[in-house]
């Protein structure tokens, strides 16, 4: 089993508080019924994540909508259980939803999931957002380092010229400099 799902299904379990109910949504071969899960109304957060996940890794474009819901949710564990459906899922919104998350600035304390899934997906939205989210946080004293290393990390794994003069920039701070370094290292040398 997948070390991902393992970890939803043992939250889940426990937060479902019905083991009945929810053996029987694990064990569904359905997507219909799935699917219904996410659309009926009165259903609890744990029955709409474990039917929005299953619905991702299985590549129904129907979790689409419940997945990025999930991935701005405040709850981190929720976040990376919807980043992991949505890079199996295959839809094409979804590099476009996880970069308009990035880089809200109302929402930035809760970026760090969806800079992640940016890296990962490579998409061509993925580089702008990540060097406009890294370009924000290389402000004296700003709170979010863990978002601005993932920037870095996610820029260097991608190794897109355009992001040369940001991770350069970011060398001037400390908590930054050495994945700086790194992510530069990966990054063609100009001609």
């Amino acid at each position: 089993m997948d070390e991902e799902l393992r970890s939803l299904t043992e939250r889940l379990r426990q937060e479902s508080g019905k083991p009945e109910a929810y053996e029987r949504l694990e064990a569904t071969g359905d997507l219909d019924e799935l699917a219904s899960v996410l659309t009926a109304p009165g259903q609890p957060l744990w029955a709409r994540e474990l039917a929005a996940f299953r619905l991702g890794v299985a590549g129904d474009r129907r979790a689409f909508e419940s997945l990025v819901l999930f991935l701005n949710h405040r709850d981190p564990a929720r976040c990376v259980s919807a980043a992991h459906a949505l890079a199996r899922l295959g839809d094409p919104r979804t590099a476009r939803a996880a970069a308009a998350l990035a880089t809200n600035e109302l929402r930035v304390a809760y970026a760090l999931v969806p800079v992640r899934l940016l890296a990962d997906l490579g998409a061509p939205e993925s580089v702008p957002a990540l060097i406009t989210t890294l370009e924000r946080r290389l402000t004296p004293h700003d709170p979010y380092r863990r978002v601005a290393l993932a920037c870095v990390e996610g820029l260097g794994s991608l190794g897109d010229t355009r992001a040369r003069p940001v991770l350069t920039e970011a060398l001037a701070h400390p908590s930054l400099a050495e994945a700086a370094v790194h992510a530069l290292a990966r990054i063609p040398a100009q001609r």
